[in-house]
C-alpha cells in the first residue's frame, strides 16, 4: 500500500558530509511521521532522527548537532543531512514511515525502506 524507498548513502571520509533521502508513495495515506534508524554491525537497530508533520525534529544524543532531518511535505520526502561524520555512524540507515492508510481504518501503519549504506572511513 505504501512503498518507501531510500537513496543516497555511500562512502565517506571521517569529516565529510553525506545526505540520504527518504520517499514514500502509494495509496492514499496521511504520514505522521517520518523516522531513520541505523544498524550497525552486530548492534540492534536504533533511532537516529525523526520528524513529524508538522515538523517538530528530535535526534538521538549521538547526532545531535552533526545530523539535521528536513522533510518536502509535497513529494513526501525526508532528507537526513549528515555532517562531521564519524566511522561510528557507520551502518545501514532505515527510513520508517507512520501513516494512517485512507480506506483501512484508522490503524496507524509502519512501512519500512530497504535500507542504504554508510560507511565512513577513519
Amino acid at each position: 500500500q505504501v512503498q518507501v524507498v531510500e537513496s543516497g548513502g555511500g562512502l565517506v571520509q571521517a569529516g565529510g558530509s553525506l545526505a540520504v533521502s527518504c520517499a514514500a508513495s502509494g495509496s492514499s495515506f496521511s504520514i505522521n511521521a517520518i523516522r531513520w534508524y541505523r544498524q550497525a554491525s552486530g548492534k540492534q537497530r536504533e533511532l537516529v532522527a525523526a520528524i513529524t508533520t508538522g515538523g517538530t525534529t528530535n535526534y538521538a544524543d549521538s547526532v545531535k548537532g552533526r545530523f539535521t532531518i528536513s522533510r518536502d511535505n509535497a513529494k513526501n520526502t525526508v532528507y537526513l543531512q549528515m555532517n562531521s561524520l564519524k566511522p561510528e555512524d557507520t551502518a545501514v540507515y532505515y527510513c520508517n514511515v507512520e501513516c494512517k492508510v485512507i480506506g483501512y481504518g484508522p490503524a496507524v501503519r509502519n512501512y519500512w525502506g530497504q535500507g542504504t549504506q554508510v560507511t565512513v572511513s577513519s
